[in-house]
């Protein structure tokens, strides 16, 4: 009988703790996005990098419009009218030595940086404009093409998260 009231206890604790972290986070998500733009337009990120990775412009574009659907209550359109109208281009997309052990290379870094422009179409003052950045190490020994299909997922779900942050976010 006691261990079923602990196990009760801890499932209750549990569900309490989720549904308000749950809720506390979709507040602090929802805040920082005024109550008077409804809707957002996500423009096909370019990719104006050196090196091209062919992947990356449509997955990015397509995730970063996933995310703002789905953790904001705002509707997405393709028209010129939006309120608030989110544009970008990858500008770099490198590679180079992290690590050496011995006299060979141990751990290579890939850079991804997105320039990301925000127009607000209710109050311009709320426009901007920075970089986005991120490195990703991978081991020397993989080729890029290995290296880009092991980080893919990765850097998809990194650069979507810190652009959506930079985007929508106080900090």
């Amino acid at each position: 009988m006691r261990t079923m009231f602990r196990l009760v206890s801890v499932i209750i604790a549990a569900i309490c703790l989720c549904c308000s972290t749950g809720c506390l986070h979709y507040t602090l998500r929802e805040s920082s996005i005024p109550k008077e733009i409804k809707t957002i337009r996500i423009q096909f990120i370019e990719n104006k990098a050196r090196y091209v990775n062919p992947e990356l412009s449509p997955q990015l574009t397509d995730r970063l419009r996933q995310k703002v659907n789905s953790q904001t209550n705002r509707t997405l359109i393709q028209g010129d009218n939006a309120d608030m109208d989110i544009s970008g281009y990858i500008k770099d997309y490198s590679f180079t030595t992290s690590a050496i052990s011995g006299n060979a290379p141990a751990t290579n870094r890939l850079t991804v940086t997105v320039h990301i422009q925000l127009i607000d179409r209710i109050d311009d003052k709320r426009s901007k404009e920075e970089d986005v950045s991120r490195s990703f190490d991978f081991d020397a020994n993989a080729s890029i093409q290995q290296a880009e299909q092991q980080l893919k997922e990765t850097i998809l779900k990194n650069m979507s998260d810190e652009i959506f942050n930079r985007l929508f976010s106080n900090w």
